[in-house]
């Protein structure tokens, strides 16, 4: 399993008016999970579309169990608990408070895509093989 941890601060803009975030943006903590999991692998969405490569979401699922608030300190778990061997990829995540309480849970899936046909593609060799020392029991 490859695993990342990353934080951010809740911006009044994401509140609504009872100073709880909006339950829309947990996708964007989810993609701030994602793009930082991949960039400490050494890969960027820009990176992966100069490859010839895209990741559409296509689909996404949160549960939410607690409210973070304004100016919160949340910390975002973002793990992939399989090593890809077809065109998606899931990616799991987990929003905890400062105090470490499990607030959201969430499972975005996104495909791999070659930009030049359009069609579904594997995994980049590239992004593969960095994950792979992560995944020892699973077959390659």
């Amino acid at each position: 399993m490859y695993e990342h941890i990353t934080t951010v601060r809740v911006r009044y803009a994401e509140t609504d008016q009872m100073d709880i975030v909006y339950y829309g943006n947990y996708a964007q903590y989810f993609e701030v999970g994602r793009a930082e999991c991949i960039r400490e692998l050494g890969f960027t969405y820009k990176k992966m579309e100069e490859m010839g490569v895209r990741m559409p979401v296509v689909s996404m699922e949160a549960k939410f169990l607690r409210p973070a608030h304004y100016d919160d300190l949340i910390t975002i778990k973002t793990q992939l608990r399989t090593l890809p061997d077809q065109h998606e990829i899931e990616f799991h995540h987990e929003v905890y408070n400062e105090r470490k309480k499990l607030l959201t849970t969430g499972k975005v899936v996104l495909f791999f895509i070659d930009s030049h046909t359009g069609k579904r593609s594997r995994m980049p060799e590239d992004l593969k093989q960095k994950l792979a020392p992560f995944f020892t029991g699973q077959t390659l």
